[in-house]
């Protein structure tokens, strides 16, 4: 893979999702339909859905783009795959509170190595540049010029003391219970992916997710998480998170700094 390239057209295409993402964000009106497992669904994402695949389809004809919206259609799978949520945290976007996210990862082998997450209400850019640092890009986001970028780094916990981000729209008692395990300083809730993000940022030390979860959930953010120097791991065992799995479905999972102290899931 080209990362020089792989970077530019990643970045360009969130922006250009999260232009039209906003125009119907900012309408009078939008409509809302139900997917199969209930999930809600709206033109934003459809429309999201659609710019993205073309864009990649026309970058990287010979690597394989599986989407959410098109999740239907992915029965085969790639050892190397870009993998699309192009409207994280529907629900967010619904209720009109700004915390939701475009994501598009490149995954090798298992392993998110690239990816970016534009969060367009909030105005913050997450990506990692074509050396796999992560760095967030502040400015007037030119879709075809990079601004002025800040690399981020997770933070050192203090496990005596730790910033602990969770679900805004699923929180549940086992999710608190496991949290209560820890000596929390302060928690916070964020909706989407932006909550590997705070971690990534050294904003939060723990995130914890007892939920389900498929891949494009997941995938640009811990690609965003790991360039920071943070970690993924399973909740279940604590091994090593990886991609491409059967349905493209998630286990419960641990993203965090380095240094938290881990508690096991029992």
């Amino acid at each position: 893979m080209d990362f020089e390239k792989l970077t530019t057209v990643i970045r360009r295409l969130s922006l250009e999702a999260g232009d039209k993402i906003m125009e119907i964000y900012n309408s009078d009106d939008f409509e809302v339909k139900s997917k199969s497992d209930e999930s809600p669904v709206t033109e934003a994402d459809e429309a999201a859905d659609a710019l993205i695949s073309a864009g990649l389809a026309e970058a990287f004809p010979d690597v394989l783009v599986v989407t959410e919206e098109q999740a239907a259609s992915h029965s085969e799978s790639a050892a190397n795959f870009l993998i699309v949520d192009p409207l994280d945290g529907t629900k967010e976007f619904v209720k009109r509170r700004g915390e939701f996210t475009v994501n598009i990862a490149y995954i090798e082998n298992g392993t998110p190595l690239r990816g970016v997450v534009y969060a367009p209400a909030k105005g913050r850019l997450f990506y990692t540049d074509a050396s796999g640092q992560t760095v967030e890009e502040t400015g007037d986001f030119a879709k075809d010029v990079a601004g002025p970028v800040r690399p981020l780094a997770v933070t050192t916990p203090d496990n005596a003391a730790l910033m602990v981000v969770a679900s805004k729209s699923h929180r549940d008692q086992a999710t608190d219970d496991y949290i209560a395990k820890y000596s929390v300083k302060d928690m916070t809730s964020a909706g989407s992916s932006l909550k590997f993000c705070l971690v990534a940022a050294g904003e939060a030390d723990l995130y914890p997710r007892l939920g389900r979860t498929m891949e494009w959930d997941t995938a640009a953010a811990d690609a965003v998480l790991r360039g920071a120097g943070g970690k993924m791991v399973r909740f279940d065992d604590q091994t090593d998170f990886t991609y491409g799995k059967p349905g493209y479905e998630n286990p419960f999972f641990i993203a965090y700094a380095p240094g938290v102290e881990l508690k096991p899931a029992s």
